[in-house]
């Protein structure tokens, strides 16, 4: 065969192979959440439970999701590989970019990719009704000396909440007793008088809450934030905005309950296969009315809003499939 014979066949080979589609590697997948009484759990279930149905039969990939203290934790696990996703705040994902806060001492986490937005994390402040004098975060300062439950060790809602605290010109560490742990205990305590406050930032309703409020009548109070509250708070990150959490969302809210939130999204190792991404990114929007019947904070979900406020760049799976279905990638997200 002559030499443009042989260029020939292997120019065919190469159209060939770039034309073979990919192939899906069989895995499972663990997902890292947060403890069970806030949403980042339920909304992981949910989510491995439609990769389960939706690819493991046909793709071999499946998912389980775990409980976790949270961002801090999550970040950790996929740090050491003992997580491949995890669900983390939008403030853990900058300080991953980053190597700021919490994770100065590690650097910033280059293994990290983004995957897609998926709710907004939404603060809610709460205190005992004898605490409660403006309705503001006015108050919860004010709960300087007391003892209060502000998330697990180690959890993103312990990390965001010191955050907008110092941001209002308290150090949660030394202004504040303590207690440590997840959404159900800190409600508990609450009701039983051992903290005046405690926070539980997540997606609307918190299922801790819903039975706080419902126990403890007008006993307990939500609070909310002034404007200026809101931009102290936030610290010039531009991660934080205002969010309204609607009359009767919880029983005894009578009115509208202006506080602030943050976006929350799902993140992979960037080792894990393109195409297996690709494939979870995909049946994720081909299917958000599975999702969004299993809990109300995915209701927020969309294609249109998928990629908004990603600390992280997108993983090359997900990438394609957003670039596929028509949206917009800025360069910001495209890993370099």
């Amino acid at each position: 065969m002559n030499y443009t014979g042989r260029n020939a066949l292997a120019a065919l080979a190469l159209t060939i192979t770039a034309a073979a589609p990919l192939h899906a590697q069989e895995a499972d997948y663990i997902l890292a959440t947060a403890s069970t009484g806030g949403t980042y759990y339920p909304v992981g279930v949910a989510l491995a439970t439609l990769i389960k149905v939706k690819l493991q039969p046909s793709q071999g990939i499946g998912m389980s999701a775990i409980s976790s203290a949270g961002s801090g934790e999550n970040i950790r696990l996929l740090r050491e590989g003992e997580a491949q996703f995890g669900i983390l705040q939008g403030l853990y994902g900058y300080f991953a970019a980053t190597g700021t806060g919490p994770l100065a001492e590690v650097g910033a986490q280059d293994n990290l990719r983004s995957i897609s937005m998926l709710w907004q994390n939404v603060e809610h402040f709460v205190v005992s009704s004898d605490a409660a004098t403006t309705g503001t975060m006015a108050d919860f300062v004010a709960l300087k000396g007391e003892t209060v439950a502000l998330g697990a060790q180690n959890s993103g809602t312990l990390g965001s909440n010191s955050a907008l605290l110092e941001g209002l010109g308290v150090n949660a560490e030394t202004d504040y007793t303590l207690v440590y742990g997840g959404y159900g205990p800190a409600a508990e305590a609450l009701q039983n008088g051992q903290v005046k406050g405690i926070s539980t930032p997540a997606g609307v309703p918190v299922g801790a809450l819903s039975q706080l409020f419902a126990s403890a009548g007008d006993g307990v109070r939500l609070l909310g934030f002034t404007d200026e509250e809101l931009t102290a708070a936030d610290g010039g990150r531009d991660l934080w905005t205002a969010y309204t959490i609607p009359a009767n969302t919880y029983s005894g809210q009578s009115e509208d309950v202006t506080t602030v939130a943050q976006p929350n999204f799902l993140a992979v190792d960037a080792s894990v296969s393109e195409e297996n991404v690709y494939q979870i990114t995909k049946a994720i929007y081909e299917n958000l009315p599975f999702l969004q019947a299993i809990h109300p904070a995915t209701q927020a979900m969309s294609l249109e809003a998928a990629i908004a406020g990603l600390p992280l760049p997108l993983h090359p799976g997900a990438l394609r499939y957003f670039q596929e279905a028509g949206v917009n990638v800025p360069d910001r997200l495209i890993a370099k």
